[in-house]
Parts: C-alpha cells; structure tokens; sequence
C-alpha cells in the first residue's frame, strides 16, 4: 500500500471517528461502483450522510473542499444513488458532506450540506 492511501486511510478513520462520536452508524466505507467510490456513509435517525474525504497536508494552495469540483459532486451522487438502490435506502434524507483533514496540524472540518443534487 503507498503513503498516499494509507494517509487517506488515516484521514478517513478520523471523521468516521467524528461522526460516531455525533451519534451516527456508519453503514459503509468505500463502496465503489462503476461510478466511482464513497469514502464514507454514514446514518443518524432517517439522514443518511454520504462524506468525501480528503486529507491533505495544510491548506496553502487551497482547502481540501476545493477539490471536490462539479464532476467529482456528480460522480459521487450517481455512485450514491446505486448504493442506496442496492441497500433499500431511497426513502431516506440524504445529504452530501465534505470533510476536510489537515495532517500538518491534525485538525479537521466536517462541512454539512456541502453540495447538493437533485435526486
């Protein structure tokens, strides 16, 4: 395994980590179709969230969240919409979520509602 992906591993641990700590199951971590891969899914109550990852090393060039661009939020939504076929999920709430993971100083930031697609 290389350094990148054990580093998004990493990252990835730590806001599911985050969301248990808020209450929720996490229900998936990546789950990959022909669409793309989910890094996390997670449910609270009838809100199913569905969390891009990324981790980074700091923010100088740009914030992590900037990097999930309108085709990345695209091929997510179209990946999550055969999840949630596949899992008998349809007629829950579903938000798209954005977490961002800083590993200079180890800090996090969970960006509810990131985006949003028309189901």
């Amino acid at each position: 395994m290389n350094i990148k992906k054990i580093i998004g591993n990493m990252g990835e641990d730590k806001i599911a980590w985050n969301y248990r700590v808020k209450g929720y199951k996490i229900i998936a971590r990546n789950f990959s179709c022909k669409y793309g891969e989910l890094d996390i899914v997670a449910q609270k109550g009838n809100t199913i969230a569905i969390v891009e990852v990324k981790t980074r090393k700091n923010a100088n060039f740009a914030h992590a969240k900037d990097y999930v661009d309108y085709k990345k939020q695209a091929k997510i939504k179209n990946t999550a919409d055969i999840f949630l076929q596949k899992n008998n999920l349809t007629e829950y709430n579903v938000r798209f979520d954005v977490a961002e993971v800083y590993t200079d100083n180890k800090t996090t930031n969970i960006i509810e509602n990131a985006f949003w697609i028309k189901r």
